[in-house]
């Protein structure tokens, strides 16, 4: 049993610069091989400062001795690189990979396996016939996908996620209910993309607009013309005379062609003036015309 990290790499031939990720689980691999049982592989990792967690035995517990009795393990211990080679063919690794990663050669890999007991990879990949080609494949594949994929709706979409929902396995079901989640932030996110745009063309233009009025106040910005105002229709300065309407013309009468009302203003006139006339019956002609003359006189007077 080893206390020193330094002492148990330089049993097991690790180098001592500072460990990896790589170099830690095959030192962990082969501290499982020595250990007898769980409890002793527990010591053993907590002895070297290796991780312990459950994660870890889990991996490790297929490695311990079947026996349970470290000591009567026939086989050389394994170096970092070999035990490194061992993990990953035990991991399904190619025999190029592990060849890559550990630097030994394929009859040195082809030995370390058959020393502990792990048949070499030999089995060669099927070969595909020469008709079954990618681009055989991708023609034949990916049209109907493509095509099941472009004539996606909506109602198509809703009835695959229904689908997904009666499915038993979980793994179905909880991607279709990501997908729905999905499509709610999407439509949510676009919806306030929209908003936030109007907003800001709005704030856009109120900004302007405040810019315009402020440069208004300040006298910096002219104020559009108004429209001209009507020039006065000029007054000649001479009204031309108001001609004066012509009298109203008198309804024939008997006798003298007037009518009684105006026989009475004659008469009236007549007196006023120094003539004598009767209150009934004809009137001289002569007082007939200087009455006449008498009311055309301010007229032609006038005009």
């Amino acid at each position: 049993m080893f206390n020193d990290w330094k002492q148990a790499l330089e049993a097991e031939g690790l180098p001592l610069d500072p460990t990896t990720t790589e170099q830690e689980a095959a030192a962990a691999r082969v501290a499982a091989r020595h250990a007898g049982d769980k409890e002793d592989l527990v010591l053993l990792l907590d002895v070297l400062g290796l991780p312990g967690d459950d994660d870890t035995l889990t991996a490790l517990l297929p490695l311990l001795p079947e026996d349970g009795d470290p000591d009567d393990m026939t086989t050389e211990t394994p170096n970092a690189f070999e035990a490194m080679a061992l993990s990953m063919h035990s991991n399904g690794d190619s025999t190029d990979a592990i060849i890559s990663a550990t630097g030994l050669s394929d009859d040195e890999l082809t030995e370390l396996l058959a020393a502990h007991g792990q048949a070499p990879d030999t089995e060669a990949a099927p070969e595909i016939p020469a008709a079954v080609t990618e681009t055989a494949v991708t023609e034949t594949v990916a049209p109907a996908v493509a095509t099941e994929a472009d004539t996606l709706d909506p109602g198509a979409l809703q009835d695959l996620l229904a689908w997904a929902d009666e499915q038993a396995t979980a793994a179905v079901r909880n991607r279709a209910a990501r997908i729905r989640t999905d499509w709610a932030e999407l439509i949510q996110r676009r919806a306030i993309d929209e908003v936030e745009g109007r907003v800001a063309k709005l704030k856009s233009e109120l900004e302007q607009a405040q810019d315009e009025l402020r440069a208004i106040k300040a006298g910096t910005l002219p104020v559009p013309a108004a429209a001209p105002a009507l020039e006065p229709v000029p007054v000649p300065d001479t009204a031309p005379a108001v001609v004066a309407a012509a009298p109203t013309p008198i309804r024939p009468a008997m006798g003298s062609g007037r009518t009684p009302e105006q026989l009475a203003a004659v008469r009236a006139w007549a007196r006023a003036n120094g003539y004598t006339v009767a209150d009934k019956g004809m009137i001289k002609k002569a007082i007939l015309d200087a009455y006449d003359a008498a009311q055309q006189a301010p007229a032609a007077k006038a005009s």
